[in-house]
């Protein structure tokens, strides 16, 4: 799994190339576009672009300094898609519970109400 600082870096290379080609990319670039509260220096940005390298997310051609010619890899794209989803899979286990707690709250006032009627 990706820290939300890495994952914000591999979305910000991704929106940056096009089809997996190489893109050169100054770490001063990635910095500005990064949130405010997520903000790093270049050795940050370096240790990020490491290790998204290891994990087979990104392929770094050269770097210099803090320019890197890199490419987005398909498991990086996919890594990106599927992170997506996990918003909405959230979402809807509350509306279940919401659901449940509505009709649980329903159901005792009905038993509630039923009790005081025949009482």
């Amino acid at each position: 799994m990706l820290d939300t600082k890495s994952m914000l870096v591999l979305k910000i290379l991704a929106n940056g190339s096009s089809g997996g080609s190489y893109k050169i990319f100054e770490s001063a670039d990635i910095i500005s576009a990064l949130p405010k509260r997520f903000r790093t220096d270049s050795d940050g940005i370096r240790h990020i672009l490491t290790h998204l390298e290891r994990e087979d997310m990104i392929s770094i051609k050269y770097d210099d300094d803090d320019t890197y010619c890199l490419a987005v890899l398909p498991y990086g794209v996919e890594i990106l898609e599927n992170e997506r989803p996990k918003k909405k899979e959230k979402r809807n286990a509350l509306l279940v519970f919401l659901s449940f707690l509505c009709a649980f709250l329903g159901g005792a006032l009905g038993a509630i109400l039923t009790y005081l009627i025949i009482k």
